[in-house]
């Protein structure tokens, strides 16, 4: 690394809930965290991918090589039992209008749960990239556990987070403050994982 990228890191997303959290997450690693709209770096990766380490892989690679600056990406998903896995992948597309919202999105999950059986469980699975502009990538996942519920309960996150129950502490993912979500949350779990990896790239003998 040179001087220009020492101790940056690139997050490939300009998403404000996903920044802030990571901004928490990775307080160990003493990077400086940088955003596409940091860099004015405008950039469209299509995620189109089998897996969600494919989709991150194609973003952190992307971001990577067009700033120059080692980036990370995350993909992520919501898996419904009841659905067969469903919305998966494509829990950020799930319904398929332009300018839906994440509120049409839940909307429309609970409309294809509504004549199922409950419990609704399903889990949340996380897979973070993290590229380097040479082209070396590695990976980290996270997964946690819960319950789809009818009503939204709870102000903050984003995506799914109002109707995601945690039910060990009957609290949804939106009732959590930024503290317990970093303990709990699929993306919290898989950038613990990423830390190390992390760590040895910016302070580690080859840094």
């Amino acid at each position: 690394m040179n001087a220009q990228t020492r101790n940056k890191l690139l997050i490939a997303t300009n998403n404000k809930g996903k920044v802030l959290e990571l901004n928490c997450l990775l307080k160990s690693v003493d990077v400086t965290l940088l955003t596409p709209a940091d860099i004015g770096l405008n950039l469209d990766v299509k995620e189109d991918g089998s897996t969600y380490a494919e989709n991150a892989s194609r973003k952190a690679l992307a971001f990577a090589r067009a700033s120059g600056l080692v980036s990370l990406a995350d993909d992520s998903g919501l898996e419904v039992d009841a659905l067969g896995g469903a919305p998966g992948l494509h829990s950020a597309r799930y319904l398929p209008i332009p300018g839906a919202t994440d509120s049409d999105r839940r909307r429309y999950l609970l409309d294809n749960l509504s004549d199922l059986p409950r419990p609704w469980t399903a889990h949340f699975h996380a897979t973070i990239a993290i590229a380097q502009p040479s082209g070396e990538i590695q990976f980290s996942d996270g997964e946690c556990p819960g319950e789809i519920i009818p009503e939204e309960r709870g102000s903050s996150g984003f995506g799914y987070d109002p109707i995601f129950l945690f039910r060990e502490i009957g609290k949804t993912m939106a009732e959590l403050d930024l503290e317990q979500k970093n303990n709990l949350s699929h993306r919290a779990r898989a950038v613990k994982g990423a830390v190390p990896i992390l760590v040895k790239m910016f302070h580690g003998p080859l840094a």
